[in-house]
């Protein structure tokens, strides 16, 4: 990610949420590269500024582990494999991983979704032999201890897509038997509180919750790999 020399973060513009609800009706490539400066001054730029300044406290909070430098997600959809040929996203995604490929966090705003996020959303084939085989061991219990914590705080801890039953070779009474069937793990802090958005003290609240997740995608890290 490019650096944003001298751009402080003051929030989103409180109608860069126009832009999406244009774009969801125009579509079109004519349009859109039309609007490109003005995608970029409501959502790019300021994105990027959010980023530089949360990385550093993420960067503490996570030493001695490395974190990667801040992405933000292209704008186009890939359409190779979907019905839905729409061109466009109607959202921004953002992301800081640690160099190990975890997400340390991950933003997402637009007219479709808002949430923000942590964790491994899913396992390759060789994590999930890992994942599974820590899950029944003692790293499990340690992690049962980091979800508690995190869902007693009204955190949202899970998976997506998650296997129906306990997968074969498994006992379906062990105590994670629930953890078994996941396919990823991830964590997601309570709702944005509204209007948050718009200001400068979105950059703290990131920050807030992403040392919170931290020990979950610590674990991940070390356990899964």
């Amino acid at each position: 990610m490019a650096k944003v020399a001298g751009t402080k973060f003051g929030g989103f513009d409180p109608q860069a949420m126009q832009f999406w609800h244009e774009l969801s009706t125009e579509m079109n490539r004519d349009w859109f590269v039309e609007n490109k400066p003005r995608y970029e001054a409501l959502w790019v730029t300021p994105m990027q500024a959010l980023l530089e300044e949360i990385h550093p406290k993420l960067a503490k909070a996570y030493a001695p582990l490395t974190l990667a430098p801040p992405k933000v997600m292209r704008i186009h959809r890939d359409v190779r494999f979907s019905k839905d040929k729409t061109p466009y996203k109607l959202h921004i995604g953002a992301m800081t991983k640690l160099a190990t490929g975890h997400v340390a966090i991950y933003l997402h705003l637009g007219l479709d979704e808002e949430f923000v996020g942590a964790g491994c959303y899913f396992f390759d084939a060789p994590q999930l032999a890992r994942w599974r085989k820590a899950v029944i061991g003692k790293p499990g219990e340690a992690l049962d201890t980091i979800i508690g914590k995190l869902r007693k705080r009204g955190y949202e801890v899970g998976g997506h897509d998650d296997y129906k039953k306990v997968p074969r070779g498994f006992d379906a009474e062990h105590p994670r038997a629930e953890l078994l069937k996941l396919k990823g793990l991830t964590a997601g802090p309570p709702p944005m509180p509204k209007g948050l958005l718009h200001k400068p003290a979105l950059a703290g609240w990131l920050v807030e919750h992403a040392v919170a997740m931290a020990p979950l995608v610590t674990w991940l890290t070390k356990v899964v790999k």
